[in-house]
């Protein structure tokens, strides 16, 4: 009984932190939903037939997008607590031949969240249709295409909502002619924008706590003027609750109706919102707070909007600040803009998690990504694209000066997002679900006619304001499929360039070269073979590392990857090269922070790795090289080696293990190199006044053999005299007599973006005094 009541306030208190991040948007839409269903040719219709009939077609699309197909629906279709676009793309890549990224690997469909119980029959066989789009690379492309299209309209909305919401809320100072200057206005409301942007960097976590009571007061504040409007004014409104009125609304307006379903679209602008942040709560979370706050209080708003028009025809273009008694305007106005600048932050923190996800795919150039809250997973900050949507904001905002505008285009962005999720859904039922064709196509039967009629009205206002969200969708179309072209044909470049194994066994265990203290971490992406660069870097540097490990951070098409396994380690070559493999694996929801004990627990797998070898304990068998066995590393007190942390606080430490006495006997570095190390240390004692030194201590080493323990104790060695970072700078050019089309993707497109994007050595957190860089150029 106590776990129910626990389950149940668990679920209460997520459905309170949920109103203030996920509903902002969808909530501020009473603002302009009127007013931009009358600035057509609706506005020659305004009887109170018309009215109801608007209000008819506005409470029925709340009922039936965001209650009926996103709550009740969608929600369920999660990627193991992930929800949105990209996440049914990821849960449809690990169910079918979809993944776009080239270094997929057998032993990733091992992962924990790979396969969620009760969706994956692997036994099961295959449909036709799975079939026949498995077997088609151009019907993968275009599934691709569509999905990063949709992508690009939810960066979109990070640039509208931000202009409309503000926007709106502030134009209710030219209400009964307190600010007659548009002018003014609108360099006001950039203002808010231009701080809302800069603040930014701070993140939500420290403001988060407000966001909920903020929209809460803004619920209550609408549904209660609602109420006052309903009773004041016109209590027949609760006719038009009948469907019926929707008839008689094209009935009687005809084309000018349908033109005017563009901007009453806006009512479900925001939907998107409880899909996307669905990895921060639950679905029953979100369920209770749409379906007993939100959604009631939406309703009752907009009942009270129209029922104020129906006597009031000629308020439209203020409807909702005109339907304000005029003793509370100034209280609702404030908790207007707070509620607007509370909306505007939600969609761009959502912008910051598309592009993230984006990026974990192998579709956007790398940036730099900041984890802002310590509390809440997933809040994260990407400095470039902030500016980038503050700019494109204010050139909306400056542009279009006026809600209407901005609301054609952000109902279309809103609209073609939508369709793009009815249809993945129907794919994840057919390959997820293993659903019958016929039965998966029934969200497109019954969503698709409704959501095309919305988008054709939609279409039909491109050239006032419609055209903006596909400008910006081809802009950032363009840079994607640059980038993901060009990272996708570098990578096959490498791989067809990778080192040969006999050439390698040719060398001998020193390489042909003089092998110095220390471990060389050689980044690739390449997750078999060895890369050109280590070819490049053998014969042309005298010596390398007595210890070399390839190292390959890779996204895979999970939300989450546990710390248990991250860590994929496996042996080049025989023992005696000391030359290891360690792929880290991270979900597209992960973040990369820069971990301080990065390289201890890089050692420590490869340790741990070491003893499973030794016990024959390797497993999942990947890769073509001599002794390729890999193993998942779990880097815990599970196993024998260990690192302990300790605090020297410039004190030595002293080691009883046969490691300590191997550190304390080598004397490998020169006088000049200990010198300049001690003052490095003494430089940085203001900064740090407690260093904390690790170790390694063999527990239970009498049961080893010789040979593993000399490995180890080379490896501990190897540690202590340091690390170098060796990455590789590939380049690629398209040959003279290849397409123009392709030189000037890879030659002008992908050049630019690899040049002004953030450099591999600054994405992974490498120390610039340890950083070594190879250059490879590829010709293709």
């Amino acid at each position: 009984m106590e776990q129910v009541t626990q389950s149940k306030t668990h679920v209460l208190l997520l459905a309170y932190q949920s109103l203030g991040i996920v509903y902002g948007d969808l909530s501020t839409s009473p603002l302009y939903v009127y007013k931009s269903a009358f600035s057509g040719r609706l506005s020659r219709h305004q009887s109170e037939e018309v009215i109801f009939g608007v209000f008819s077609f506005v409470f029925w699309s709340l009922t039936v997008f965001p209650l009926l197909k996103y709550v009740i629906i969608l929600l369920s279709a999660d990627d193991n607590g992930e929800g949105g676009t990209l996440a049914l793309y990821s849960l449809l890549c690990r169910h079918a031949k979809f993944n776009p990224l080239p270094n997929h690997q057998a032993a990733d469909e091992e992962l924990s969240l790979y396969h969620r119980p009760g969706y994956s029959r692997r036994n099961m066989p295959a449909s036709a249709f799975k079939i026949y789009l498995e077997k088609h690379k151009k019907s993968r492309t275009f599934l691709l295409f569509v999905v990063l299209f949709a992508a690009c309209m939810v960066i979109g909305d990070g640039v509208f909502t931000p202009a409309i919401s503000v926007l709106s809320s502030f134009q209710g100072l030219q209400t009964h002619g307190r600010i007659k200057d548009h002018g003014i206005l609108v360099i006001g409301v950039c203002a808010i924008l231009v701080g809302l942007f800069a603040l930014q960097h701070r993140g939500t976590g420290k403001v988060s706590f407000m966001f909920a009571p903020i929209v809460i007061i803004w619920l209550l504040t609408i549904a209660v003027i609602g109420i006052y409007n309903i009773i004041h004014w016109n209590t027949r409104i609760f006719l038009a609750l009948s469907p019926h009125y929707i008839y008689k609304f094209f009935a009687k307006t005809g084309k000018a109706g349908w033109i005017s379903i563009g901007g009453l679209l806006l009512c479900i602008t925001g939907t998107e919102a409880m899909y996307v942040d669905l990895g921060h709560f639950t679905a029953a979370s979100i369920r209770v707070a749409f379906s007993c706050v939100v959604y009631p209080c939406l309703v009752i708003q907009y009942m009270g909007q129209a029922a104020f028009l129906s006597k009031n025809p000629s308020a439209v273009p203020m409807s909702f600040y005109a339907s304000i008694p005029g003793p509370v305007f100034w209280p609702v106005f404030v908790v207007a803009v707070l509620a607007a600048v509370v909306a505007s932050q939600a969609v761009i923190s959502a912008t910051f998690s598309i592009v993230k996800q984006c990026h974990a795919l192998g579709c956007f150039p790398r940036v730099k990504i900041v984890h802002t809250s310590r509390w809440m997973h997933g809040q994260i900050y990407i400095p470039e694209i902030n500016w980038i949507l503050m700019l494109l904001s204010l050139a909306v905002t400056i542009g279009f000066h006026d809600t209407t505008p901005i609301g054609n285009a952000y109902g279309l962005a809103c609209m073609v997002v939508t369709i793009v999720d009815t249809w993945l859904l129907s794919l994840v039922s057919i390959f997820v679900w293993h659903k019958s064709v016929t039965l998966a196509c029934l969200p497109l039967v019954f969503f698709w006619p409704v959501e095309i009629i919305y988008l054709s009205s939609s279409s039909v206002k491109i050239l006032r304001g419609g055209w903006a969200p596909l400008v910006l969708a081809g802009i950032f179309m363009f840079v994607m499929c640059v980038w993901h072209y060009g990272s996708k044909r570098k990578y096959l470049l490498e791989a067809q360039n990778r080192a040969s194994m006999k050439w390698i066994l040719a060398l001998g265990p020193s390489l042909g070269i003089v092998r110095v203290p220390g471990i060389g971490l050689i980044y690739t992406e390449l997750v078999s073979g060895v890369p050109a660069i280590f070819t490049h870097f053998v014969t042309n540097l005298p010596a390398i590392h007595q210890v070399v490990v390839f190292v390959c951070i890779k996204s895979v098409p999970v939300p989450h990857v546990s710390e248990r396994e991250r860590y994929l380690v496996g042996r080049i070559g025989p023992k005696a090269y000391r030359m290891y493999r360690c792929i880290i694996r991270y979900g597209y929801k992960d973040i990369h922070k820069d971990e301080d004990d990065y390289e201890d627990n890089l050692v420590m797998s490869i340790a741990e790795f070491i003893r499973m070898e030794a016990e024959g304990c390797s497993s999942s068998h990947d890769g073509w090289s001599f002794n390729s066995r890999m193993a998942v590393v779990r880097t815990s007190g599970k196993f024998g080696t260990r690192l302990v942390s300790s605090e020297a606080g410039g004190t030595q430490e002293s080691s009883s293990s046969p490691v300590g006495d191997l550190r304390s006997s080598r004397s490998s570095k020169s006088l000049a190199l200990q010198s300049l190390q001690s003052q490095n240390e003494e430089e940085e004692l203001p900064v740090s006044s407690h260093r904390i030194r690790t170790r390694f201590s063999l527990a239970g080493n009498d049961d080893l053999e010789e040979e593993v323990k000399e490995e180890l104790m080379e490896l501990v060695e190897a540690k202590d005299a340091g690390f170098a970072y060796i990455v590789g700078h590939s380049y690629i050019k398209a040959r003279r007599h290849s397409p123009f089309v392709k030189r000037f993707i890879i030659n002008v497109g992908y050049s630019f973006l690899r040049k002004n994007c953030r450099s591999p050595a600054v994405a992974l957190h490498i120390p610039h005094i340890n950083l070594i860089e190879v250059g490879m150029i590829y010709q293709m």
